[in-house]
């Protein structure tokens, strides 16, 4: 069974549309680093939610547990940086050698 800490518990950060625009880089930059969702406003009515992709894939997407994991695990090695040439590329060279 999963430890659920409270690093596990995204924290929920109230932001207007205007400044969500405004410093849209830095929102970026603080769903990378920190667990943070941002719950954006305009007009002070809730319109929108913005969260990292980890937290979407674990928390919101249905599909096994497992495969959210390979998946954000893969793409923090950086392995979703391979063109689809060089998969290509990659499978024929393994074939040639078999």
């Amino acid at each position: 069974m999963e430890e659920n800490t409270l690093k596990d518990t995204p924290i929920i950060k109230l932001i207007d549309a205007v400044t969500a625009r405004a410093r849209f880089g830095a929102l970026l930059k603080s769903l990378e680093k920190q667990n943070t969702r941002f719950l954006i406003s305009r007009r002070g009515k809730p319109k929108a939610v913005i969260l990292s992709i980890e937290d979407y894939l674990k928390n919101f997407l249905k599909k096994p547990s497992i495969l959210a994991k390979m998946q954000t695990d893969a793409e923090k090695a950086g392995l979703n940086l391979i063109s689809d040439e060089e998969i290509i590329v990659e499978v024929e060279n393994s074939r040639r050698k078999s």
